[in-house]
């Protein structure tokens, strides 16, 4: 059952994205954040945008098949599956979100080409073995070849790293060689100190959920993988060489974005 009283995340998102599957209690707390962090639309866009193409390099260069979207939010423009099956039909796709709207939606919205698939699973990040073990992803998902795992804005609401590590590994110790994790992450390491010190105050608070990493911390959430080109930076500078110049800066986005593949 969907509780309107309780802010949720994706929906806060969609909000943020101009859609209209939010609640007040949403869309108070969005533009709570926006009081203080005017650019965070942008930030929802360019963190789309960082999905987008992190996915056309995976269904295109990388030769991925596969992809496990945990996290997944309401669904809008240029959802995973479909700039996954645009370059490639035959892409399989699972769905993870805790929040039961969000997998009504997808269940309505999110179709799939014939020659792939879609599924959608209701669960918890904080729980990656009952992901894992899911009838309705082994039957999606064949675990013996590689899987992309998408992480997109869900792990900054695990307030420990050692935590978000945990999960991060224990999803990737379950895919073979040659498999992705693709992670986006708040940062406050470009903000200047008023910023940081009214964030620091709205957590303080308990009206913030998010938790910012330095880009060391994010980097220690793919240890033991490969990170790819162009490492670890704001989401708005990765590959975006095809995108409208000039990118936004570092401080208008805050957010991190890498990719890593498991050797």
């Amino acid at each position: 059952m969907v509780d309107e009283t309780r802010v949720h995340s994706a929906r806060r998102y969609n909000y943020w994205l101009g859609g209209k599957d939010n609640f007040a209690v949403d869309r108070e707390s969005g533009d709570l954040i926006a009081a203080n962090f005017p650019t965070i639309r942008v930030t929802a866009v360019e963190n789309r945008g960082f999905l987008r193409r992190a996915v056309e390099f995976l269904a295109g260069e990388a030769g991925i098949r596969q992809f496990l979207d945990v996290g997944t939010g309401l669904p809008t423009a240029d959802n995973t599956h479909e700039v996954a099956q645009r370059l490639a039909p035959d892409s399989r796709i699972v769905y993870v979100d805790n929040d039961p709207m969000v997998l009504v939606h997808a269940r309505a919205l999110l179709t799939s080409t014939p020659e792939g698939r879609t599924a959608y699973l209701e669960a918890d990040l904080r729980e990656p073995g009952r992901i894992l073990a899911d009838d309705t992803l082994r039957d999606v998902l064949d675990l013996d070849q590689p899987v992309a795992v998408m992480l997109i804005a869900v792990l900054h609401f695990v307030r420990e790293t050692e935590v978000a590590v945990s999960i991060v590994r224990t999803l990737l110790d379950a895919l073979p060689s040659g498999s992705y994790v693709v992670i986006s992450n708040a940062t406050g390491d470009f903000a200047d100190p008023e910023t940081k010190a009214r964030f620091d105050a709205l957590m303080a608070a308990g009206k913030l959920d998010a938790f910012v990493r330095t880009a060391d911390e994010v980097r220690e959430l793919v240890d033991g993988l490969e990170i790819l080109e162009p490492g670890v930076v704001p989401v708005s500078d990765w590959r975006a060489d095809g995108e409208s110049q000039p990118r936004p800066k570092p401080s208008e986005v805050a957010v991190y974005g890498v990719v890593a593949r498991k050797p």
